[in-house]
């Protein structure tokens, strides 16, 4: 059984993971209206891996007899100044939620919850994989500055992402 606090505390990364998933879906837009379909492609897997991380979070509280609770979600930004601007804003944000991640495994060892501890080390992994795959994107951006061809090289490789879901947990 899942003990109030953990639940409590599940519930609300719940809605940080979706909050998550709609802060990229508002950056694929933007990256569509200025015609950077790559980038919009990347935001857009983004968002559909966020909703994966969501649901993980929904099925454990659901396993371990808790109650999701789907709290509101925010308006997230929908315009940045440069595509390095909005990569800058995905890496800050993606470091927020694994500190989020941290306080979590620490609540689950003060709870003295083993099965949630568990169950938080795959977001911990997780999450030093998003902070660095963001951060590849921004430091490649930094890197060609507004050189145009830079950019059209960094959205052509941008356009190769697919969204693999995270296999099943036997």
């Amino acid at each position: 059984m899942l003990g109030k606090k953990i639940e409590d505390a599940f519930n609300e990364q719940i809605n940080w993971e979706l909050y998550s998933g709609y802060l990229y879906l508002s950056m694929s837009a933007y990256f569509q209206s200025i015609n950077l379909t790559g980038f919009a492609n990347w935001m857009y897997c983004q968002a559909l891996e966020e909703g994966t991380h969501a649901m993980k979070f929904f099925d454990f509280i659901n396993e371990r007899s808790g109650r999701v609770e789907l709290l509101a979600t925010k308006a997230p930004g929908k315009e940045w100044e440069s595509p390095l601007a909005a990569f800058e804003e995905a890496y800050e944000h993606e470091c927020l939620v694994s500190g989020r991640i941290n306080d979590l495994v620490n609540l689950s060892i003060e709870e003295k919850d083993h099965a949630s501890n568990n169950f938080l080390q795959w977001f911990v992994s997780e999450q030093v994989e998003e902070e660095a795959s963001v951060d590849e994107v921004v430091q490649k951006l930094k890197l060609v500055g507004n050189d145009g061809g830079g950019l059209f090289m960094i959205d052509q490789e941008l356009a190769q992402r697919t969204f693999t879901p995270p296999a099943a947990e036997e």
